[in-house]
């Protein structure tokens, strides 16, 4: 889909209530030739907002995961293919398209490996949209929404390297890529989520090292509907994270210019041998206030400010 309306996905994502039920079975949904094409895409805009899509294999993030579904039923994805709200698939704001990732809902430890087609959400503070489908098999069709980290594994299958049924616009079909070949790759256990995300995904005061190259596709990384069940903290909080420096000094400024938001501090925390300095507001347990909260980080500045998952 191209630039979807954040406020129906809010609406779709936060304001159902229904009463979960048991997902049918799962039936994989085959790839058709002329599915699309692996694309990363260019920078854009929404509500005032930067995003700028890259190859992210070291992606590793929590944070809020909500579904959509019936407004855009049968509708083109943002990389040619059609959206089936039966089908393993997700949309996030920056991944390349297709790829594969691992969704685990913190709150009740399902983990399910999906497929990223779709740009999205664009509703602040959350972090993936998945499809009905994998919102029944991950446990948060009924409410909503979820606590989730979600992990980068793969490229996903590309049988076809055909342009994309839906319009695109030359800078667009400039970005598409054939799909990586087949291929083994050694790839570790999902573990027990440690708490924030890996901080190459937070604002930093220095340049990020280069991403490695993606793993290649294989058949143990493809969305076959499987759920796993890991280990999660029994206890999670959301934070409102509007920085990480390596500098103190940094942190220390960031922290002054948001000081109007109340609650706001500087947590250290080691990551990688690196000692860095996160500004954040929380703990907070409820997505509501976790909202209201990022709204006013970001009204004080704090762009790039997100909601992450703690223990």
């Amino acid at each position: 889909m191209r630039v979807r309306d954040w406020m129906a996905i809010a609406m779709i994502a936060g304001g159902l209530a229904a009463c979960a039920t048991t997902p049918p079975p799962y039936t994989p949904v085959s790839v058709p030739p002329n599915a699309g094409i692996y694309k990363i895409g260019q920078p854009y805009q929404i509500e005032g907002t930067w995003y700028y899509p890259r190859e992210q294999p070291d992606y590793d993030e929590t944070g809020i995961a909500s579904w959509y579904g019936p407004t855009f039923y049968g509708q083109h994805t943002a990389n040619g293919e059609t959206f089936d709200a039966s089908a393993l698939t997700a949309a996030h704001r920056t991944l390349p398209m297709p790829v594969n990732v691992r969704v685990t809902n913190l709150e009740n430890g399902r983990s399910l490996i999906l497929r990223v087609n779709d740009r999205g959400p664009f509703a602040r503070g959350r972090i993936i949209d998945v499809s009905e489908q994998a919102a029944k098999l991950l446990g948060f069709y009924g409410k909503g929404t979820a606590r989730v980290r979600v992990t980068y594994m793969s490229r996903a299958d590309l049988p076809g390297t055909s342009a994309p049924a839906g319009p695109e616009t030359p800078a667009a079909i400039a970005n598409a890529l054939p799909a990586t070949p087949a291929g083994a790759v050694q790839v570790a256990a999902l573990t027990p989520v440690p708490g924030l995300p890996m901080e190459a995904q937070a604002r930093t005061d220095t340049m990020p090292a280069p991403a490695p190259e993606p793993p290649e596709v294989t058949a143990d990384l493809q969305p076959d509907g499987h759920v796993t069940h890991v280990p999660v903290p029994a206890v999670t909080h959301l934070y409102v994270q509007a920085g990480a420096f390596g500098n103190l000094e940094n942190a220390h400024r960031l922290e002054a210019r948001l000081s109007a938001a109340h609650g706001v501090t500087i947590s250290p925390i080691d990551r990688n041998g690196r000692r860095l300095y996160r500004v954040r507001v929380g703990p907070i347990d409820d997505v509501g206030e976790a909202d209201a909260a990022l709204a006013r980080v970001v009204k004080l500045g704090g762009t790039d400010a997100r909601i992450v998952v703690d223990q």
